[in-house]
């Protein structure tokens, strides 16, 4: 052949050729030469249709015995075939299990074909499950909402197949996300076990990679992964969902409550998925993430769009050029929350302490954190005021610049507490504040609350003893008090002996009331 057409221009010439278009419609929607369109339906058997005879010399309702998916190598039913008696007869069995676990005609025609060596045509297979089926579902028309070549995505989650989690172990509920091209209906459908705003954001992650861009709005409903706060004019979304779009320049649209027509095209996707996994199961994640990658590409994206009436995957090469390219590094993901900051000047996360700049001592700070920084940002504004690499547990980090010249009122007061409890109390934390300033504070505090719970005579005691060797440390004070043991904690100790030498005297006295010996 002299023009040789792309695999998918191929299989949409093909498919609208089965259709009973003409050749100058083909050409006028695909593009491609009446004469090239002709020599490829030639050489796949199937009849072209003349311009200006529709319905003459064709045998009636044509359209219904061909397939709308635009799959090369499958034959329309054979015409020498008794019509008597259905193609899928011998696969009644297969048909029916399938219909009764709620799967429909495409997909099981799908199944029989790739499983089975099924070499008719999908007509027959949904001529044999309407038969099957007692009753008709009724659909409810809804508006087509059109969209613009990468302006919109939709996602949603659905019901996944049945998997197990690990060899040997039981079955497990799979979550199925959608995320689909309003332009194209070009679908991304992943499987996962667990959710979360970390989970959600990886799929999209994983979508937009699949894809090769990023549409410009993504339209959600009010999961609790993506919204925290439902609103029509103003919704709160999930810090890590939020900064991640916001990494690959995307917006979100959450719909309004209970208002799923906004995002129908996602919605479809996820029921026709589900349709195709019902009553499947698999060993592993990666099985059944394999099997619905290949319907997806062998089935799913060569198929006519009943809406569009073109070929998803034609229709996502057109486009793909609008859809935003993606950064060169992935997004970062953080854990985040509240954090007060202590009298001493830091935040406190995973037992490690972080300074934000001089004047935020006993506010409440937004903090997030990695393995590798952590940023503090003002929680009005989400403006980041210091960013810090990670310590280890017992480590601080402060800015050279936010030491604090002079001591703060809040210290001065904690200072004069610790000598009202007693002097040699006073002395051993003003010696810990001189030493090492305002890292000092929480060990200070603690030497306080040694004082409430052993008493301030004996708490001083224990700080006269500690100056007296040149210690200024709270754990020497702690460990002094606790071999000082009161009374209470010793006999709690001797506790059992008391109790075996009151029973042995029980029995002596008894004994000797009986006048014998013990």
């Amino acid at each position: 052949m002299a023009n040789v057409l792309s695999k998918s221009k191929h299989q949409q010439v093909l498919a609208l050729g089965r259709l009973g278009w003409t050749l100058r419609r083909i050409e006028e929607e695909v593009g491609v030469r009446r004469e090239t369109a002709g020599r490829y339906l030639r050489a796949a058997g199937i009849e072209i249709r003349e311009p200006g005879r529709w319905g003459h010399g064709q045998p009636s309702k044509a359209a219904i015995e061909v397939s709308t998916d635009s799959a090369a190598g499958f034959p329309p039913i054979r015409p020498g075939r008794s019509p008597s008696v259905s193609a899928s007869e011998p696969y009644r069995d297969l048909i029916e299990a399938a219909v009764r676990v709620g799967r429909d005609a495409m997909s099981t025609w799908q199944d029989l074909v790739d499983d089975h060596g099924f070499q008719h045509g999908y007509a027959s297979v949904r001529r044999f499950v309407s038969q099957l089926r007692l009753d008709s579902v009724s659909t409810e028309a809804h508006p087509v909402i059109v969209t613009g070549p990468g302006e919109e995505a939709q996602v949603d989650y659905g019901t996944g197949p049945m998997v197990r989690p690990s060899p040997g172990a039981k079955h497990k509920r799979t979550r199925l996300f959608v995320l689909t091209l309003g332009y194209s209906r070009k679908a991304v459908r992943l499987l996962t076990f667990q959710s979360s705003s970390q989970i959600w954001s990886q799929l999209h992650e994983t979508s937009f990679r699949r894809l090769g861009g990023a549409a410009r709005t993504v339209v959600l409903d009010n999961l609790r992964e993506g919204v925290l706060t439902p609103d029509v004019h103003d919704p709160g979304l999930n810090p890590v969902y939020r900064d991640m779009l916001a990494h690959y320049g995307v917006v979100a649209l959450p719909c309004r409550v209970r208002h799923p027509d906004r995002k129908g095209k996602v919605e479809s996707g996820v029921a026709h998925a589900q349709r195709k996994l019902a009553g499947l199961r698999f060993d592993s994640l990666e099985q059944a993430q394999a099997y619905l990658d290949r319907w997806e590409d062998r089935w799913a994206d060569t198929r006519i769009h009943g809406t569009t009436k073109q070929q998803v995957s034609a229709m996502f090469e057109a486009e793909r050029p609008h859809l935003l390219a993606l950064p060169v590094e992935p997004f970062r993901y953080y854990r985040h929350g509240r954090r007060t900051v202590h009298l001493d000047g830091y935040v406190e996360v995973e037992r490690a302490y972080y300074a934000p700049p001089p004047g935020y001592i006993g506010q409440d700070l937004l903090v997030q954190w990695d393995d590798l920084h952590v940023r503090i940002l003002n929680p009005k504004n989400h403006v980041l005021l210091r960013e810090h690499l990670r310590q280890r547990p017992g480590g601080r980090r402060m800015m050279a610049h936010d030491q604090p010249r002079r001591t703060s009122p809040g210290i001065e007061a904690l200072l004069l507490r610790a000598a009202g409890v007693g002097v040699k109390v006073g002395q051993l934390c003003r010696a810990a504040f001189e030493r090492d300033r305002e890292t000092a504070v929480r060990r200070i505090q603690g030497v306080l609350t040694l004082a409430r719970k052993h008493g301030a005579a004996a708490t001083d005691d224990a700080c006269a003893a500690a100056l007296e060797l040149g210690i200024s440390e709270y754990r020497f004070v702690r460990r002094y008090l606790e071999r000082q043991r009161p009374e209470s904690v010793v006999l709690k100790q001797i506790d059992p002996l008391i109790r075996e030498l009151t029973k042995y005297r029980d029995y002596v006295n008894v004994v000797t009331e009986q006048g014998e010996q013990p």
